[in-house]
């Protein structure tokens, strides 16, 4: 009899850390951004992670949850962003050709590629904004971020 309830406690503790392990592994979701497009392989792809509204635009990199840089292999890059809260986010990207972590500007246009979560094109009327760029993020998840050129 002992045997038995040993057996059966030692089983509900162990089937209960498991559940509690899967539960644990999804409380702190890793996103993962893949860019693709890049017209060169010159310079770093840098990724900001944006957490709160009025947080993009953000041209000088001062408003951004988190930031990091990555190489660039065969016209495509990649990061993970790791142990983020659950919530709302956006992401911008910078084709960062000369290192410098700015946006180079044209006239009016960047002249390093630039990108953002839920954008394919920008322009006047489609300017990127927090509301407009961003996602709820509650497991593990990817996303693809194409870059714009002028």
């Amino acid at each position: 009899m002992k045997n038995i309830l040993l057996i059966s406690f030692t089983s509900f503790v162990l089937s209960t850390s498991m559940t509690f392990d899967r539960a644990h592994s999804n409380m702190n979701p890793s996103l993962t951004v893949n860019v693709e497009g890049l017209r060169n392989s010159r310079g770093v792809v840098q990724y900001a992670l944006y957490d709160r509204e009025g947080s993009l635009p953000d041209q000088k990199f001062k408003k951004y949850h988190q930031i990091r840089t990555s190489s660039i292999s065969n016209g495509k890059s990649s990061t993970t962003f790791s142990e983020l809260t659950p919530g709302t986010y956006a992401i911008s990207v910078l084709h960062d050709e000369d290192k410098n972590g700015k946006i180079e500007m044209g006239l009016l246009l960047p002249k390093e590629g630039i990108g953002f979560s839920n954008f394919k094109t920008i322009g006047l009327s489609n300017r990127p904004n927090f509301s407009k760029a961003s996602f709820v993020l509650v497991k593990d998840s990817t996303i693809v971020v194409n870059m714009i050129y002028k």
